[in-house]
């Protein structure tokens, strides 16, 4: 478990629309939606929207774990960043969907492709 007094609350609508880069500092997409289970409020994945300019796949969304993710302060502005350790190619065989054909159930095969693809285990009870 992560010390409390260095883990970081954010809102949602702070996450939504937050730039997320990579370890070599590119930008690689925007957080679209939080995606949460409705019957215990947990997050289950950020939908990455990736920018046209990395991989120019505007109209494709990834299902990114949430647990793949990583929260942190940039110390010079003190804002908080987000990164996802994944390369380019990495990121273009990543499981992904369509913008107008979101994933909506835990058993979805993208939902587990991607949590498998990311090295995540999915909880338990979510199988």
């Amino acid at each position: 478990m992560n010390n409390p007094e260095e883990t970081i609350l954010l809102s949602s609508s702070s996450v939504v629309g937050t730039d997320v880069k990579n370890l070599r500092d590119e930008n690689v997409g925007t957080i679209k939606e939080v995606m949460l289970y409705t019957d215990t409020g947990e997050v289950a994945y950020a939908v990455l929207s990736v920018n046209t300019g990395f991989l120019n796949m505007g109209s494709k969304y990834f299902a990114v774990p949430w647990e793949a993710l990583s929260f942190v302060r940039a110390h010079s502005s003190g804002e908080e960043v987000i990164t996802l350790d994944v390369d380019k190619k990495k990121l273009e065989e990543s499981p992904g969907f369509d913008k107008d054909d979101w994933p909506l159930t835990p058993q979805s095969g993208v939902i587990a492709a991607a949590f498998k693809y990311y090295g995540v285990p999915m909880r338990s009870h979510r199988l």
